[in-house]
């Protein structure tokens, strides 16, 4: 007769295993690194212990027009990184003229082009 062994976890190490899952590891890859047998024994530690429960894959439906819109959203978000990012220059730019032209004139331009208001 063959004795079957049973294989109790410690709480210890089923958090382990949780943390490893909650921090993005697979499943499926936990199972083999730990030699984990139960096909759903991992996920319903998940469930009873996990802080943010079994990841699941989000699966989005939308209509065609949906979709443009979406590619609209995000070629006008492109659009407009572009234009701040340009404007960033600029500013920097112009601030570097009003401090060498200061250097070079012996003067506060900040001071008299804002007192010109």
């Amino acid at each position: 007769m063959k004795k079957e062994y049973i294989k109790r976890y410690s709480q210890a190490f089923k958090q382990q295993i949780i943390k490893e899952y909650e921090e993005g590891a697979s499943a499926n890859y936990l199972s083999e690194k730990y030699g984990i047998r139960g096909g759903n024994t991992i996920k319903n530690w998940v469930k009873k212990y996990g802080k943010k429960g079994y990841r699941n894959e989000v699966v989005q439906i939308q209509t065609v027009e949906d979709q443009e819109e979406v590619k609209g959203m995000r070629l006008r978000i492109k659009e407009l990184e572009a234009a701040l990012a340009q404007s960033v220059l600029d500013k920097r730019m112009l601030e570097t003229i009003v401090e060498v032209g200061s250097k070079e004139l012996g003067i506060d331009l900040k001071k008299s082009l804002g007192s010109r208001s």
